[in-house]
């Protein structure tokens, strides 16, 4: 990162008491401007602590949204307000609305990448780290519907042995890794290990050796 641009930036953010949260997924230019870097999970915390006036979030719209709910006395900035995930709008609060209503009974959990709208409707809400402890929490002879990601809720259900309700939803971008992907890879470094995300599919999952959240992946990757 250019330091004049550095020291630019730290300038504005004396002058307006601001401070940059930066998710993991970002450029690597963008996390040296940062002042906290994390997945969702770390940085909601991280939110809910900062003593900051404005607070620059670099990431997506939902997790925008998430610091805003935690903080609403301060004025949260996305430097690029289109930025967006297109997993959290594949569920809207009408569509699990009508959901719900075919389970009126079920406990909706809803997975952090969604708007404050799905979230607003839901239960109780987990991070890609707490799914399973969350679904575990509830009662087994309760219904449980889970968005939006069916593949995070897939893993889920596989760890608990317990079947849930997956209507709608997945990462795009972890769709597109492949199975044959893994073993190609494989056969290139023998002696490396896979991790994976859970919102990859059932088949990638399957294929590795170990599977987190990004934080969890960056615990390992240091661990191991």
């Amino acid at each position: 990162m250019d330091d004049k641009i550095l020291k630019k930036l730290d300038e504005l953010k004396r002058e307006r008491n601001a401070v940059i949260l930066a998710h993991n997924y970002q450029r690597p230019e963008v996390q040296d401007c940062a002042d906290f870097l994390g997945d969702s999970l770390d940085l909601a915390r991280t939110t809910a602590g900062v003593k900051a006036d404005v607070i620059v979030f670099c990431g997506v719209h939902f997790m925008a949204e998430t610091a805003a709910i935690l903080c609403p006395d301060k004025a949260v900035l996305m430097p690029d307000e289109h930025a967006g995930c297109p997993m959290a709008d594949m569920v809207t609060a009408r569509e699990l609305a009508e959901v719900r209503r075919r389970h009126p009974r079920a406990a909706v959990v809803t997975y952090v990448n969604s708007s404050a709208a799905v979230k607003a409707a839901s239960d109780i809400c987990c991070t890609s780290a707490s799914a399973v402890d969350i679904v575990r929490s509830i009662p087994g002879e309760k219904e449980v519907i889970f968005v939006p990601d069916r593949c995070l809720g897939d893993y889920v259900s596989k760890q608990l042995n317990r079947s849930l309700i997956l209507p709608m939803g997945y990462c795009p971008t972890h769709n597109r890794i492949l199975p044959e992907s893994i073993e190609e890879a494989r056969q290139k470094h023998p002696n490396a290990k896979v991790i994976v995300h859970p919102e990859c599919t059932a088949d990638v999952i399957a294929k590795a050796d170990a599977v987190g959240s990004t934080s969890q992946m960056l615990k390992y990757c240091l661990e191991s």
